[in-house]
């Protein structure tokens, strides 16, 4: 496994490989990897014969009360299980690589990223759209992956791509959760024992709407009330949203007649949870 510290070595290690008829996969990341993540390099490697990982937490995309500075740093640990899973490459550019002095460029997010995290979180989509597209443009592969439970991200990503024509094919694969249903995330280490049994609340909503959803109900005001009152019983300390919306544009429903996906957020204690479930 090669370690890149600068971006331009990446980059045109990257270009060499692609003249030479190597197809690469990549899977950008803040770090702090677990199955999910790695779920998603053995994905690349099934679908291509290379895979180049980033480790980098984006400053841009944390609010000025968010977790920036406490979010987790394992890089040692992250290099350990990337080379153990047989990864080709990994980038782990600086902030002052990806935002020089003076920098003052950013990509306006597109419509999906307007409500729920776009409202919770202002400006967090400007960073994401910003840091990914810096990060196609420092190792130029062929497919990127991410994971479902970032559902939002994804959209704004696919969106991006779509809008600006970039040559990049963006593969979504499937949330992975630990046994009892827990949506994997770098943020459950946060998690006391309490909070983490309760963080279950979440889980059981996702069940509770896909059985509502599969017994015909479709009067969306019907099954979000449900679902907001099943994760307050089920220990959730608040609820940022908890809704049904169009699984491609992220509009609110109020039937669901087409597509669509529950989008949940919520709070324990200082820890903030995001999943999903499309429908």
């Amino acid at each position: 496994m090669e370690i890149f510290r600068d971006p331009e070595i990446a980059r045109r290690t990257l270009w060499e490989a692609k003249q030479s008829g190597r197809s690469i996969g990549l899977i950008p990341t803040m770090g702090a990897l677990h199955e999910g993540h790695l779920s998603l390099v053995l994905s690349a490697q099934k679908q291509g014969d290379s895979t180049l990982v980033t480790l980098f937490v984006n400053p841009s995309q944390f609010g000025p009360n968010e977790d920036f500075s406490k979010y987790p740093r394992t890089e040692e640990a992250d290099l350990q299980r990337l080379e153990s899973i047989g990864t080709d490459w990994v980038l782990i550019p600086t902030s002052q690589q990806v935002y020089p002095e003076g920098y003052s460029t950013w990509i306006e997010p597109p419509q999906v990223a307007t409500r729920w995290e776009g409202e919770i979180r202002p400006g967090h989509f400007r960073g994401v759209a910003t840091v990914v597209l810096k990060l196609f443009l420092m190792a130029p592969a062929d497919r990127a992956y991410f994971g479902q439970k970032d559902y939002q991200q994804v959209r704004v990503i696919e969106q991006m791509v779509r809008d600006l024509g970039y040559p990049i094919d963006v593969r979504v694969c499937d949330t992975i959760r630990e046994l009892d249903g827990l949506a994997m995330s770098s943020r459950n280490r946060y998690l006391d024992p309490d909070q983490r049994q309760r963080a279950l609340a979440i889980w059981r909503s996702i069940l509770l709407v896909r059985s509502l959803a599969s017994q015909g109900v479709i009067d969306t005001a019907v099954i979000q009330q449900q679902a907001r009152a099943s994760l307050l019983e089920n220990g959730l300390d608040s609820i940022d949203y908890a809704v049904l919306a169009d699984a491609v544009t992220l509009e609110p429903l109020r039937r669901i007649d087409r597509p669509a996906v529950y989008l949940v957020a919520g709070r324990l204690g200082n820890t903030r949870l995001i999943d999903n479930c499309l429908l």
